[in-house]
């Protein structure tokens, strides 16, 4: 455990805090000692399953320091456990043995586990529960929200008792997502976003922390042997940085990729088991609607008619996609409104809509107006992998007169440059479209703190059907205030879901593990096929 403690202390302080160059020799020696000594278990460990990922780095595996992202998530997940999660069956017990509903108190009552063990040893409790909620309501996490809970207290031995504000429909997916903190680790800690001692990693999931290397994006996570489920069935869990998943995967480097759809036939004559997934993910063209010309709905009009969606599935990703919905839901969501509007390829509709809004189409093919030109900055970024689509966008746009810078970046400078409306169109993309509806509230409230999410307070009915559906419980009435939010959101369109990217996996069955996509997504709707499930007995 010391041992474990000390190669985490060597990441951080090389990388984020500098040291002295003697303690650094000093911690470098002691690192090579624990590299050798465990080394050695890892050649005698009994089996491993390596994950091949083009990021590599996506922050430190605990709860307010892993990128905001979903694959972010998927490795806090790994250590830190929720009171209920989700398999191929829908939710199941977790943390929580079982939970009931009492609509007359607004009220869930969850009963624990006992005999739980944090990874320090330590006895889980109630008191863990509770202080996890209050936790989390002074200290915002992004993926879950618990304004609608009023309180949670202890009731009897082994359960907790969570009192609503009034009806809320997410709140199960929200406890499928949210990772229950030690009390004894996190009551000390007053800014979670800058703590990541070593018991930041103290967890009651199937794998312990051992080791984070931003530099090269890798991972390591060894079986939890008092896991309260059983010990996983694979000794350590890795992540590795792999720029080329076919390579990494046919070379045997990695044992489970994401992969892109040509490549399926060539690793099935290997041998490797393909799954494929629903639409739930987007790639989606970000418009700063805070500012002019964007501002103006007839001119996203304008741009949503510019561009050729099926193009960019055709050139960028050998037609492996579908358009996606104006609404956001996916057609694959059980909300999903087939009557959205949509705005079809129409670049002689998006001339005469700009010109409708006093610009010039001069003899350079370009657009002004009061003497300025048309020009805006497209940022286009690596958010899964790098592709054409900016470069396509701006193509589409400059045959339709409208001039574009187009700026590359790295996905983190870009999600930076967004969330700080430093742009005027960005393409980025999400997923959470197959989860619970509450995605809706998450991509367009001006209030998310969501770098993927339009912010958008321009419509107040639209604003108001966002709050509606989230205290609506009867199934039909939700889907019919979804159904309106989905055609207004399409008619305002702050922002442009361009396609849903084929999604396909590859992994390979000899390490005994049958990976799966999780039916509606990982807690809200993570559309990653690498479900902790999978790894237990």
């Amino acid at each position: 455990m010391m041992a474990k403690k000390f190669a985490l202390t060597v990441h951080q302080n090389t990388q984020e805090d500098g040291d002295s160059l003697m303690a650094l020799i000093q911690r470098c020696t002691l690192s090579l000692i624990f590299i050798l000594f465990f080394g050695i278990i890892c050649f005698a460990s009994n089996s491993e399953i390596r994950i091949a990922d083009p990021s590599g780095d996506w922050g430190f595996p605990t709860p307010y320091r892993h990128y905001p992202r979903g694959p972010g998530y998927i490795r806090m997940s790994m250590i830190f456990d929720t009171l209920i999660w989700k398999d191929t069956t829908g939710v199941i017990p977790a943390l929580a043995e079982s939970w009931s509903y009492e609509p007359e108190t607004l009220s869930y009552l969850f009963t624990l586990r006992q005999g739980v063990k944090w990874h320090d040893g330590r006895p889980f409790t109630p008191a863990d529960v509770v202080f996890t909620f209050q936790y989390i309501k002074e200290h915002a996490y992004n993926f879950v929200r618990l304004d609608s809970v009023a309180s949670c207290e202890i009731e009897g031995e082994y359960q907790v008792r969570v009192k609503l504000r009034e009806p809320y429909a997410p709140f199960l997916a929200y406890m499928a997502t949210m990772p229950i903190l030690p009390k004894h680790v996190w009551n000390k800690v007053s800014d979670p976003k800058k703590y990541v001692q070593p018991d930041s990693f103290i967890g009651t999931g199937p794998y312990t922390f051992v080791d984070f290397h931003k530099v090269k994006g890798t991972y390591l996570f060894e079986a939890f042997a008092d896991y309260y489920q059983g010990r996983p069935k694979i000794d350590r869990l890795i992540y590795i940085k792999a720029d080329d998943p076919l390579l990494a995967l046919l070379t045997g480097k990695a044992d489970l990729a994401q992969i892109e759809p040509n490549m399926v036939k060539i690793l099935e004559k290997k041998g490797m088991t393909i799954l494929r997934n629903q639409r739930g993910w987007n790639k989606k063209l970000m418009i700063n609607h805070t500012k002019e010309p964007f501002s103006n709905k007839e001119f996203r009009h304008a741009l949503a008619h510019a561009i050729n969606r099926q193009e960019i599935i055709d050139k960028a990703h050998q037609g492996h996609g579908t358009v996606a919905s104006d609404g956001l839901l996916s057609p694959d969501h059980e909300f999903y409104n087939p009557k959205t509007p949509s705005y079809e390829y129409n670049p002689a509709k998006a001339r005469k809509i700009l010109t409708s809004l006093g610009y010039t189409h001069g003899k350079d093919g370009f657009f002004t107006k009061d003497g300025k030109p048309l020009r805006v900055r497209l940022l286009a970024s690596t958010v899964t992998t790098t592709d054409r689509d900016g470069e396509i966008i701006r193509h589409q746009l400059e045959q339709v007169g409208i001039a574009v810078d187009l700026q590359m970046q790295e996905k983190t400078a870009a999600d930076t440059q967004i969330k700080a409306w430093d742009f005027d169109l960005a393409v980025s993309g999400h997923g959470g479209l197959l989860g619970d509806a509450v995605i809706l509230n998450r991509m367009i409230s001006p209030d998310t703190g969501s770098v993927n999410s339009a912010r958008y307070a321009g419509s107040t009915k639209l604003l108001r059907l966002l709050k509606e559906q989230l205290h609506t419980t009867g199934k039909e009435k939700r889907r019919l205030i979804l159904a309106e939010i989905q055609k207004i959101y399409a008619e305002e369109l702050p922002a442009l879901s361009l396609y849903y990217p084929e999604s396909t996996a590859a992994y390979n069955p000899k390490k005994g593990i049958s990976w799966y996509f999780t039916p509606g997504g990982i807690g809200t709707g993570i559309p990653i096929c690498q479900n902790k499930a999978a790894l237990l007995r």
